[in-house]
């Protein structure tokens, strides 16, 4: 998998996608992720990628000719399943949709800035806009970062257990079950019994049952969807 993120702030960027699981998956060939300084692409000496709103809003704008000339320049070398734009206004994350992006092989990530994009730009170049939440960022690449991690940890071999990203929240709507590990017994504070029993149907159960308590009590929004 490719992923290219254009970006006013690369330096952002740098150190959530260089450790743990992302920079593994990166060494190991898994997903290659560049990272564009959309002020390259402008022809502004000054290399400003903004300007005055039209009509007299209040904030900056991002300019469509930037924009244009860096993704034009990255799909005359390839193709792109999607161009994605980070935006409050986008479709609601979630795990379902980071399951459909991992199937991809090639994605752009156009990282939004100051008061928004030029909207001709999310007229005719980008495929999808993404929200992580119901509340506004500075910029868009910690949601970028968020995008990227939540996709690459999907990618076979990008971790060890395979299975484990299968068993995390929200893959059935469900939240996870409560997880234990050793000591068995620290201060009279006990894992439960049937944890310890070997019998893998009994865990299973136990599993389920568990995940559907979590969902209701603490997201029973997602029992609806």
């Amino acid at each position: 998998m490719r992923i290219d993120i254009i970006t006013v702030l690369p330096e952002l960027l740098e150190s959530p996608l260089n450790h743990s699981i992302i920079k593994r998956a990166q060494l190991k060939g898994h997903v290659d992720i560049y990272i564009h300084n959309l002020r390259d692409y402008s022809t502004n000496k000054h290399k400003n990628v903004d300007d005055y709103a039209f009509g007299g809003d209040a904030g900056m704008v991002m300019m469509i000719e930037p924009i244009d000339r860096a993704i034009s320049a990255l799909k005359q070398q390839r193709d792109y399943d999607e161009i994605i734009y980070t935006s409050p206004d986008g479709i609601k994350y979630n795990q379902q949709e980071a399951n459909k992006l991992a199937t991809y092989n090639n994605i752009i990530i156009l990282c939004g800035h100051y008061k928004g994009i030029d909207q001709r730009i999310r007229d005719h170049i980008i495929t999808k806009e993404i929200s992580i939440g119901d509340y506004v960022l500075t910029g868009g690449e910690l949601a970028a970062a968020i995008i990227v991690d939540s996709v690459v940890r999907l990618l076979p071999g990008a971790i060890s257990d395979e299975t484990s990203a299968l068993t995390d929240s929200f893959q059935d709507n469900l939240l996870a079950p409560p997880v234990y590990t050793r000591p068995a017994n620290y201060k009279g504070l006990k894992v439960p019994d049937v944890l310890l029993s070997g019998n893998f149907k009994e865990i299973d159960k136990w599993k389920e049952e568990q995940s559907l308590q979590r969902t209701k009590k603490l997201r029973p929004d997602l029992l609806n969807e």
